[in-house]
C-alpha cells in the first residue's frame, strides 16, 4: 500500500480528520483520537503504517515479519503495531486493521460524541 492509497482509505472512514504532525507523518484521526499514522519511513525507504489492534490481535502479529510493536505506543503499553517491512500485510489485511483500529479508537469516544459523529448506532 502506498501512502496515497493509506489516505484515501483513511478518508473514506466515517468522521475521520487528517492532519500532519509528528515529523511530516500523515496521522488520522476519530473524534479527536489518533487511530492510524502513515509515516517514520526508515532508511530503505519503506512506508510505515501503524495502528490500534485487540489485545489477541497485538499478540498475534508482533510475531509477524514485517510487523512489530509501536515504537513509542507500545512501549507505554498500548496495543498498537506497525507495519514497516515485507512481507508484513497484504492491502486487504492492512485496510481490515486500519478499519478496525477506527472501531476500537471510536469505541473510546464517549457515547454523546459518537452519536454526534453517527459511529457505532447498532
Amino acid at each position: 500500500m502506498t501512502y496515497e492509497e493509506f489516505n484515501a482509505f483513511c478518508a473514506a472512514l466515517p468522521a475521520t480528520t487528517h492532519v500532519v504532525q509528528w515529523g511530516g507523518s500523515d496521522v488520522w484521526k476519530v473524534g479527536g483520537k489518533v487511530f492510524a499514522i502513515g509515516g517514520w519511513d526508515g532508511e530503505d525507504g519503506q512506508p510505515r503504517f501503524t495502528f490500534k489492534v485487540s489485545p489477541l490481535s497485538y499478540d498475534v502479529l508482533k510475531e509477524q515479519p514485517g510487523l512489530r510493536p509501536a515504537p513509542y505506543l507500545a512501549s507505554r503499553g498500548m496495543k498498537w503495531i506497525q507495519h514497516y517491512d515485507t512481507p508484513g500485510l497484504d492491502d486487504e489485511a492492512l485496510r481490515d486493521y486500519l478499519k478496525e483500529s477506527h472501531r476500537l479508537v471510536s469505541l473510546g469516544l464517549t457515547k454523546k460524541l459518537q452519536r454526534e459523529l453517527g459511529l457505532n448506532q447498532g
